[in-house]
């Protein structure tokens, strides 16, 4: 796996991390968070210890206005994600549904004659089963993505108390990729993308957060709680700004509760600036930013007002899963991670073609293969010099943006 910076300027706003990390259960004597450099160690074996199991972990992390919350998740959110599962470990390595209730001393284990720690994990009373006839089963693998969504909200949270004294500036995107326990978990906050190339088809595995895609969940915020807005913007959207001269003509519009458009008449209100606008990667939240979820932005205001963004932007990811263990996969099968860098200008399509010829020119025996697939994915939508602008070989303009990409082989060892 590779991570390059397009290399356009002096200051790379994209972060990265790669981690092996072993995870003790919580009642251990020494809890530890061990990073391995050795990636190529047994995955089969590790993920079964009693007391512990381990992860791969990859994140990336695109910044804006300024690097320091994208250096800052870079660094910790790894350590909020074991947080997490610590208290997991015996409960994860089950293959039955997660206890309902866990007693309020199970991180203090009583000690069995043979010194070892065993959890307090007790079924509820008769009586309780009976009123409740019904009892939603949870299995390990929410228990996993609930993990991973505790974490980001903690990092958030860490983020907005520690900005001022470490001087964490701006705000970042987030896509996390963990595998554990024969599964991939992907976990995204924002508008990077994961793709996985499966026998040369692509796998989408994360779901882009813009103004665009949430606009109904922005609309409806806005709706319930009008003094976000400061008497500056409507939550309404209407195709393009309306002008004076239309006020009491019909135009069309949606709500949050609209996917379609409907015909309404103009009011005096309506004329505010629209609380999403634009189209693209033209479209932003308060004519500000233009992507609506991460890390950080805790000071982040509109232009020349007090009015804060942050009610606006959410640090939950939404996270998919992969069966990794479960599907057969050769050399040629890989996982993309991208900022949105290579996304602009590059269709999913055209990077699992791109990957496909290097490893056709590149053979499985050829260890650095992946590494040469992120280095053409990047030079590719990088683009070269002409003139004033950046250029693709087809002439049209190429990413602006810092580009960051991850090539992951699937077919590990042990499978």
């Amino acid at each position: 796996c590779r991570v390059i910076n397009a290399g356009k300027s002096h200051h790379n706003e994209d972060q990265a991390c790669c981690e092996f990390l072993v995870v003790e259960d919580s009642d251990l004597k020494h809890n530890s968070l061990q990073s391995d450099q050795n990636l190529n160690t047994d995955l089969q074996t590790l993920c079964k210890v009693n007391d512990k199991f381990s992860f791969y972990y990859w994140g990336l992390f695109d910044g804006h206005a300024g690097y320091g919350c994208a250096l800052t998740a870079s660094k910790l959110l790894h350590l909020q994600i074991c947080d997490q599962l610590r208290e997991l470990v015996h409960i994860l390595q089950q293959t039955t549904a997660a206890p309902l209730c866990l007693e309020p001393d199970t991180r203090n284990r009583n000690e069995n004659v043979s010194g070892m720690s065993t959890p307090e994990i007790t079924n509820p009373p008769a009586e309780t089963t009976m009123r409740f006839h019904l009892e939603k089963q949870v299995f390990p693998e929410s228990l996993v993505i609930g993990a991973l969504e505790n974490a980001f909200k903690q990092m958030d949270k860490r983020i907005e108390r520690e900005r001022t004294s470490h001087s964490i500036d701006g705000g970042c995107c987030a896509l996390v990729t963990v595998y554990l326990m024969g599964k991939l978990y992907v976990a995204n906050a924002g508008d990077s993308r994961a793709i996985i190339i499966r026998e040369g088809k692509t796998i989408e595995m994360s779901h882009e957060f813009t103004p665009e895609t949430e606009r109904q969940r922005l609309q409806l915020l806005a709706s319930i709680n009008p003094e976000l807005l400061g008497n500056e913007f409507t939550c309404l959207e209407f195709p393009r700004r309306i002008q004076q001269k239309e006020l009491k003509k019909r135009m069309l519009y949606r709500d949050h509760t609209m996917t379609g458009w409907a015909y309404k008449t103009i009011e005096e209100d309506d004329m505010k600036f629209p609380l999403v606008y634009g189209e693209g990667k033209k479209a932003r939240v308060m004519a500000t930013i233009g992507v609506t979820r991460g890390f950080g932005d805790h000071d982040l205001k509109v232009y020349n007002s007090n009015i804060s963004i942050k009610p606006f932007l959410s640090c939950m990811p939404g996270v998919k899963v992969y069966d990794l263990d479960g599907c057969d996969h050769n050399a040629d099968d890989v996982m993309i991670m991208g900022t949105d860098g290579l996304w602009d200008v590059i269709t999913d399509r055209e990077v699992a073609d791109i990957v496909q010829r290097i490893f056709t020119s590149h053979g499985p025996d050829q260890s650095n293969r992946y590494n040469l697939a992120a280095q053409e994915l990047v030079l590719r939508t990088r683009g070269v010099r002409k003139e004033n602008s950046w250029r693709l070989p087809t002439g049209k303009l190429a990413s602006l943006d810092d580009i960051s990409v991850f090539v992951i082989p699937l077919a590990g060892q042990g499978r």
